[in-house]
């Protein structure tokens, strides 16, 4: 009996001598060692690749956000992201808001998806139709009237970018020559030279376009 009882109380001990080791390691040391590295090493992918206009935190380079006015219309100023359902509405001078993330799950020949992408057209081509400028609907990319598979997508194609250069220079009364200079500074290749598409990050553009406004 007292032989049964000392094994298992040697038992508990070791197993709570176990325990307490473990925990230690696997949930202070190690936690506070990745955090040190990706800390020293990556600290701005590590903090959330944040994006900061005049001192302030203004979103994720890795999150899309729109750019409405008060009554829910896109602001013509800025220039616009995909549309998606996922993103939240926002402007560069305040916190971030994320909605939900997700995409529409329609079927490309479903009557619904095809109405969406028809208005979506036809808004881009009235929204960014200047007085000296017209966009024709075959110049309308993929990109500026379908979401990206998870709605939350911060980039846009050069295509669309440079579709919108002329009513962003508008708006700002900026010369379209430096708008369309802020878009090509904005714009990256693919990784490595050969993987994805080029792509524009409507945030950082957006934050470097109001330094021009001011």
């Amino acid at each position: 009996m007292n032989n049964s009882v000392g094994n298992t109380g040697r038992l508990l001990w070791a197993g709570l001598r176990a325990l307490v080791v473990l925990t230690v390691v696997c949930g202070v040391l190690y936690p506070l060692a990745v955090t040190g590295v990706a800390q020293a090493a990556f600290h701005d992918k590590a903090n959330g690749s944040e994006v900061s206009s005049d001192g302030k935190v203004v979103g994720s380079s890795l999150i899309g956000q729109r750019y409405l006015t008060k009554d829910g219309k896109p602001d013509l100023r800025w220039f616009q992201p995909r549309p998606s359902n996922g993103l939240g509405e926002n402007s560069v001078n305040r916190q971030y808001k994320l909605l939900v993330s997700g995409a529409t799950n329609l079927a490309g020949d479903n009557k619904e998806l095809v109405k969406q992408v028809d208005a979506a057209k036809a808004a881009v081509v009235e929204d960014n139709s200047t007085a000296t400028y017209r966009v024709r609907a075959s110049d309308v990319p993929a990109d500026a009237v379908t979401s990206s598979g998870s709605g939350l997508d911060p980039d846009i194609s050069p295509a669309y970018a440079d579709l919108q250069v002329h009513r962003v220079a508008e708006r700002n009364h900026l010369p379209v020559s430096t708008v369309q200079r802020l878009v090509d500074a904005h714009t990256d290749g693919r990784d490595l030279g050969f993987m994805g598409e080029p792509r524009v990050n409507v945030l950082e553009l957006n934050v470097a376009l109001k330094q021009l406004t001011r």
